[in-house]
């Protein structure tokens, strides 16, 4: 009688160790086979709504994400349920839907999100189907699924400039274009995301070593573009002038900054920093600072800046 069973298990963990190793067309199959079960997961936690959907599509972009962290390859099935379960609590625990999609466990060895994402063959394949996303969709998209530090919708809102509502609208546009982009891209040769990293890591270390030689403005005309634009909640308040004074104004206050993340696209780079400040001024910058920048023609065109809050102080 667990004849079926077993053969169902022994067809999951082929197609999970398939997926993991870049193959999207296995991913698909899982996808489909286990929706079934995924979907009642939702709609026993959210009820008939739009919110079903939305979590449907969350799991299949994580799933895209995360496939390697399976470890048990034939109980994928329960794994993708679980995302799905995450993601429904997630969508019941704040009402205005301002919290983080709920966290899969990770392996021990896993770092960041972008981490997991360059660790298997679907990296490419991933980021090319964001690319392909107008500019409005994208910041968002990217900020939510492969930042570390800006990933709550309150959070996107503000880096964005937009209400958070208008996030959520965008969001949920992107999710249903990514589904059909990602189909459409499946079998293409795309560009190396790990070379595009590793080459962003050094600029980012070459752009501080220049500031902390009093070449920042070096940097700036040779990589950024003549107009480019300085912005900060969506607003524009200056250019490479205002850009060369803050990295001056901070380091001769003493204020230093040490990459924590980067994210690099064609057409989209953020840099997540940690902000050291000097001992004798412990709170002169707040404890983070993330660089989101759009490029035009490989040069920086538009520097939009959104600093980490300071934590509230402890209560007692």
């Amino acid at each position: 009688m667990t004849m079926v069973p077993d053969i169902e298990h022994a067809e999951d963990a082929a197609l999970t160790r398939a997926a993991q190793r870049g193959d999207v067309t296995a991913l698909g199959v899982l996808l489909e086979r286990h929706r079934p079960g995924m979907r009642a997961v939702a709609l026993s936690l959210l009820g008939p709504g739009p919110d079903v959907d939305d979590v449907m599509q969350d799991a299949a972009l994580l799933a895209l994400r995360r496939i390697g962290d399976v470890r048990d390859p034939a109980a994928v099935g329960a794994w993708l349920r679980m995302v799905v379960r995450n993601g429904s609590r997630s969508v019941l625990r704040v009402a205005d839907r301002t919290e983080p999609l709920a966290d899969v466990p990770l392996p021990p060895t896993s770092t960041t999100p972008e981490g997991v994402l360059d660790g298997h063959a679907m990296r490419d394949w991933i980021w090319e189907a964001v690319e392909d996303l107008s500019p409005a969709l994208r910041l968002p998209v990217v900020l939510r699924y492969f930042s570390t530090g800006l990933t709550s919708y309150q959070q996107i809102a503000e880096a964005c400039g937009t209400p958070v509502g208008t996030v959520r609208s965008r969001l949920h546009q992107a999710r249903a274009s990514l589904a059909k982009a990602l189909e459409a891209t499946a079998s293409g040769a795309h560009e190396d995301v790990r070379r595009r990293t590793e080459q962003s890591w050094l600029d980012v270390r070459d752009t501080l070593a220049a500031a902390e030689r009093g070449e920042y403005d070096k940097v700036v005309a040779d990589r950024y573009t003549p107009g480019v634009t300085l912005l900060s909640a969506g607003r524009r308040i200056g250019g490479s002038a205002l850009l060369v004074a803050g990295m001056e104004g901070d380091l001769s206050a003493g204020v230093r900054q040490r990459p924590a993340n980067v994210i690099a696209g064609r057409s989209l780079v953020v840099w997540e920093m940690d902000l050291v400040n000097p001992p004798d001024a412990p709170d002169h910058c707040p404890p983070g600072v993330a660089w989101i920048m759009t490029l035009e023609g490989g040069r920086i065109d538009r520097v939009s800046l959104h600093h980490t809050p300071r934590p509230a102080p402890a209560e007692g």
